[in-house]
């Protein structure tokens, strides 16, 4: 389930403010090169948890997570 495009124009990267882009299932911050997954249309916002980039790459931006 894709981020509501309104919530993502206002939404930023928690670690450096950068704007961020959705990839499949994940909000991506290229400055930071940091992949924040998106649970059912949630996205999980917490730097500690989330994927570096060049993994979620590697996975084609596609997850397992579950909320």
């Amino acid at each position: 389930m894709a981020v509501d495009k309104k919530l993502l124009e206002v939404m930023a990267c928690p670690k450096c403010m950068n704007e961020l882009k959705e990839k499949n299932m994940f909000l991506v911050c290229v400055k930071c090169k940091l992949a924040y997954p998106v649970l059912d249309g949630v996205p999980d916002m917490l730097v500690d948890e989330a994927w570096a980039l060049e993994k979620a790459e590697k996975a084609g931006f596609v997850h397992g997570l579950k909320l």
